[in-house]
């Protein structure tokens, strides 16, 4: 018999969920029934029917245990039968879709901000999984912030804590909690995907790596697969101690916040493989020595060589992109001949096509990448992807990555974010740029003519719903092409994205930076938006 209690309460008018679920600074969820209003309200817009089994878990961030204890009370309360958690209230954000999937549950709460800072005054989020281990769709989005500014009260069971840190079932009302390894099923699922004794000989040989998990999720997970099932040595990961603040880090595995790891790639006797992943472990940077490989390089050439992979080897039935990425993987699905679909940002647009069986691989320009053998993006898959092709290549990161720009062209490509700029600055520079879009086509701007100008829409080739707004396009008549998008993914002021991308299948300017490679098209893009007029913002943020 379990003790109900009721709980009286009013709406926040501010509970919309991103394209990867509600993200507010630490402070914001620890108002009294913030966090578990939201949480109801998940609840209530999916009606959990009798029997049926939640996945939670986190990333480790600062309010990550606390948040855990609220909602395994709620959902004793709202009905469910069993709520499997990650040990020490660690899951990653790819492992709790694979937990997800593997023992057919009715869906997931995953607590992260993602690659958002953390800590007392850092970021904290929370998003809900549908049963096929991907995010929850948009309509189920709006049916949470509807209820959330409606809701007047929620319930939880009055009963203890659970001792998260320590393996087994233990009881929480009528509700039977399960503490599971949060690594073991994750691990699995990667060892039936790819070559490990491949990957266990290239380490063996000498091959050396460094991989960085930014003192995010990812840790238990590298030590279990790198170290413990491949053999790697101790010193070949770094950073591998999750902690509540990330280490006063910003767990973002690009150039900028993965300093510490390009400075050691970069740096004199560089390991042969360097990576990092974010806070939830679901993104990843993909290094060589002395050499980046941009995100989307990355996907286009693990499209290429997929058949080298076990877990690919009978071929893919097509890829997908997200818009904002570049077009790189769309000459490899020319070549192979197999669709490529462009969606807009967000993971949850490729789980519809992979449910449909029209996509294997899929990728974003912001560091994601993964495939239909769960729901999300995938940092360590990525890593152990790229590893098992440089084994069966036998060539570096670099080599592998110069013979993809000859045989298809380079795409070359760059993102510039200008973070934390006033909203109604940056909504001035979108609006600017809406402005002059009639205008535009046809016009001469240095050696580029502008082809087109529009707002990207997409409609979902499976169930027809139509997304608009996802980003204002500049297209030129060579193919080269300039984006622009405010981020949902912050929780301070507004994020201005701008994307450059520029095709060229001459070899002899393969070797040229992306910045040099790019300067008149990031000259043009300053001068459309009169971004630095508007904010006062000379230098990007971040370079990637």
């Amino acid at each position: 018999m379990q003790n109900t209690l009721t709980i009286c309460t009013t709406g926040f008018n501010d509970q919309k969920p991103g394209t990867s679920g509600l993200r507010k600074r630490v402070p914001v969820f620890q108002q009294p029934h913030y966090l578990a209003n939201f949480v109801q309200s998940i609840f209530d817009s999916i009606s959990p029917p009798p029997g049926a089994t939640l996945v939670l878990g986190g990333d480790g961030r600062y309010y990550n245990r606390e948040a855990i204890q609220i909602i395994l009370k709620m959902a004793a309360a709202n009905g469910f039968s069993r709520v499997l958690v990650g040990q020490g209230g660690i899951l990653s954000t790819p492992a709790a879709s694979c937990v997800i999937r593997k023992y057919a549950t009715f869906g997931g709460i995953i607590l992260s901000a993602s690659h958002n800072p953390g800590g007392p005054e850092g970021d904290f989020g929370i998003k809900y999984n549908t049963a096929n281990g991907g995010p929850a769709p948009e309509k189920i989005t709006e049916a949470i912030f509807d209820l959330s500014k409606k809701i007047t009260q929620y319930q939880l069971v009055d009963a203890p804590d659970v001792a998260l840190d320590t393996l087994g079932d233990y009881s929480v009302g009528s509700m039977i909690v399960s503490v599971i390894d949060p690594v073991a099923d994750y691990a699995e699922l990667m060892a039936s995907l790819f070559d490990f004794d491949a990957i266990r000989g290239l380490f063996a040989s000498g091959f050396r790596i460094k991989f960085d998990a930014m003192h995010a999720v990812n840790g238990p997970y590298a030590r279990e697969i790198f170290i413990k099932r491949l053999g790697a040595t101790e010193d070949s990961i770094i950073n591998c101690v999750p902690l509540p603040d990330f280490g006063n880090g910003h767990p973002d595995p690009n150039l900028t916040y993965a300093h510490e790891l390009v400075e050691i790639l970069y740096g004199e006797n560089a390991p042969d493989f360097g990576a990092a992943s974010d806070g939830d472990g679901d993104r990843n940077m993909i290094l060589g020595r002395h050499f980046f490989v941009n995100p989307s390089d990355s996907l286009a050439i693990l499209t290429a060589n997929a058949t080298r992979v076990p877990g690919y080897s009978s071929g893919i039935a097509g890829v997908a992109r997200s818009m904002p990425t570049s077009a790189a993987v769309d000459r490899v699905a020319k070549e192979l001949a197999i669709p490529c679909f462009e969606t807009p940002t967000g993971w949850k647009f490729f789980g519809n096509l992979m449910d449909a069986g029209k996509v294997t691989l899929c990728g974003e320009e912001s560091f994601g990448t993964g495939s239909d053998h769960i729901r999300e993006k995938d940092g360590l898959w990525a890593v152990l992807f790229w590893l098992n092709v440089i084994a069966a290549r036998n060539q570096s990161v670099e080599t592998i990555t110069r013979e993809h720009w000859a045989h298809f062209g380079r795409n070359v490509y760059s993102r510039h974010d200008f973070e934390a700029i006033p909203a109604e600055a940056a909504n001035g520079v979108m609006q600017h740029l809406k402005n002059n879009f009639a205008s535009l086509p046809g016009q001469k701007i240095g050696s580029y003519t502008v082809a087109v100008c529009d707002d990207f829409s997409y409609t979902d080739p499976v169930d027809g719903s139509v997304s608009s707004g996802q980003g204002l396009r500049v297209l030129f008549t060579d193919g080269s092409r300039i984006v622009f998008r405010l981020s949902g993914t912050g929780t301070e002021g507004a994020t201005i994205r701008i994307y450059l991308e520029a095709y060229d299948p001459n070899v002899e300017n393969h070797h040229l930076d992306a910045q040099e490679a790019l300067a008149e098209l990031i000259r043009i893009a300053g001068q459309l938006s009169e971004l630095e007029a508007r904010t006062g913002r000379v230098q990007p943020t971040v370079i990637t």
